[in-house]
């Protein structure tokens, strides 16, 4: 049997966050699963200022890196050193998501099986109890003559490494579940392998899951399409079960941004209908939640079916493909906002309404409470529940690669679709957007998707525009 290949890896860098960070240091070391038979390092001109914090960290200054190579000319030895070995470092999310994010700047892609001697370490050490590498080298007497530098790191994490190899009751199923995140060869459909699962990408997007007569059985999107996709495979329940049961082939589409990603399966799960997946399959909403203000001076709430042609005779909050989803939502309105029942048509026929005598109505349905103060939290669950975008704008997010941005258009209180601009050939004003779109159906859903993502700031910049586009 072929022996594997390690390729243990450890970096210096000028923070902790890869998107705005760079690399200062790196160090390689190939090893066959015996001992290191090769080594690579090199300082990296990190092409900005090295804050004084991590100076005093790793010893690493301006200077010395003001004539180091910058990454991208040492990037072909990285490749070559680490191609067709496993990418093993001490919490390997880190060093791999570093390296992964240099190379995503140059317009590539870098993809290898990782391992992680941390978890490793929990694994094979159980007794110890705290497994930083600064932990693991005071407990094992490791020799380290400049810690923080990355060959150092390095050779200390080849020593932990190698006496996990050498236990007694062997490490390698251990490290083969770790490479392969719980997938197991014999539970995977005929068609599928561990070799074609592990060459999936590891972007943001949308993968399906095709039968054997090629129809889309499952749709999905992750910020990590290839994890998403073996998380699948591991799963051992019912839902895991199925899927892996049906599945001849799978396919995927990179969107850069995750709110495209979301967007675009809400799309094709209404597009497509595949029969495992179960929500967002909805493709009309007649019932609503609207609002009215009664003879009385009191806003209120209710649910009604209506054809589409009718919901613009209502006051619309929001709108649902079920009777129980719009219950559900009523409902907890009531409940966080401490809303009649009375006028929310939910009790109609007691004075006063049932919350009352339970203490969570004020008395609205019997005028005990003043409109005036009634309305004032009616308006917090109206703001709360209402998907109205309020103005238009485009939102720009994260592209494909460095040299996109992915742009969502909001016009008419819509939404219109979403598109890609190249940032060497678009200046991203309004009217380039517009022709870079790609028209998509709006629904209930999608507006909600968006609210909610932009709630949590997460696209990179939104234009607000005062009108519609030229």
């Amino acid at each position: 049997m072929k022996k594997k290949l390690y390729a243990i890896v450890d970096l210096e860098t000028t923070g902790a966050k890869s998107d705005r960070d760079r690399i200062t240091e790196i160090a390689i070391a190939l090893h066959d699963g015996e001992r290191v038979i090769d080594t690579f390092e090199s300082l990296i001109n990190p092409e900005r200022a090295i804050p004084y914090n991590i100076t005093k960290i790793t010893g690493i200054t301006q200077e010395m890196v003001e004539e180091a190579p910058k990454f991208y000319e040492v990037a072909k030895t990285v490749v070559e050193m680490t191609e067709g070995a496993v990418f093993v470092a001490h919490n390997v999310r880190f060093d791999y998501g570093f390296l992964r994010a240099e190379f995503k700047r140059l317009g590539f892609s870098y993809t290898r099986k990782q391992l992680c001697t941390v978890r490793l370490s929990r694994q094979a050490f159980p007794w110890i109890g705290a497994y930083s590498l600064a932990k693991l080298i005071k407990y094992f007497k490791i020799k380290v003559s400049d810690r923080h530098r990355a060959m150092a790191d390095v050779m200390a994490t080849v020593e932990v490494f190698e006496r996990i190899l050498d236990m007694e009751e062997g490490p390698d199923d251990a490290i083969d579940q770790m490479i392969n995140r719980g997938v197991k060869e014999s539970r995977l459909p005929a068609n599928i392998s561990l070799p074609k699962l592990h060459e999936l990408p590891e972007e943001c997007g949308v993968y399906y899951f095709h039968d054997r007569h090629g129809e889309v059985i499952y749709v999905g999107k992750s910020i990590n399409i290839k994890s998403r996709i073996m998380q699948h495979f591991a799963d051992e329940s019912r839902k895991g079960a199925k899927i892996a049961a049906g599945v001849h082939d799978i396919s995927y589409e990179l969107t850069g941004s995750e709110l495209v990603a979301l967007l675009l399966e809400s799309d094709e799960i209404k597009n497509l209908r595949p029969k495992i997946n179960r929500a967002q399959r909805a493709r009309s909403f007649p019932y609503i939640i609207h609002h009215y203000e009664n003879e009385a001076g009191y806003q209120c709430l209710d649910i009604a079916k209506v054809r589409k042609n009718q919901k613009k005779d209502f006051r619309v909050l929001r709108e649902f493909s079920k009777l129980t989803g719009a219950k559900g939502a009523l409902n907890r309105l009531l409940e966080q906002y401490e809303l009649c029942q009375k006028y929310c048509h939910v009790d109609q026929i007691s004075t006063p309404c049932f919350y009352y005598h339970i203490n969570k109505c004020r008395g609205a349905c019997i005028e005990e409470e003043d409109p005036e103060t009634y309305n004032e939290r009616v308006q917090r669950a109206i703001e709360a529940i209402n998907i109205d975008f309020g103005y238009d704008f485009i939102a720009y997010d994260k592209g494909r690669h460095a040299e996109e941005k992915a742009v969502i258009l909001v016009e008419n209180g819509q939404y219109q679709g979403y598109g890609y601009i190249d940032l060497n050939d678009s200046s991203g004003q309004a009217h380039e957007v517009r022709e870079a779109i790609s028209p998509r159906a709006h629904n209930p859903e999608v507006a909600r998707i968006i609210l909610q993502y932009l709630q949590k700031k997460k696209v990179e910049r939104l234009l607000r525009l005062d009108r519609a586009l030229p």
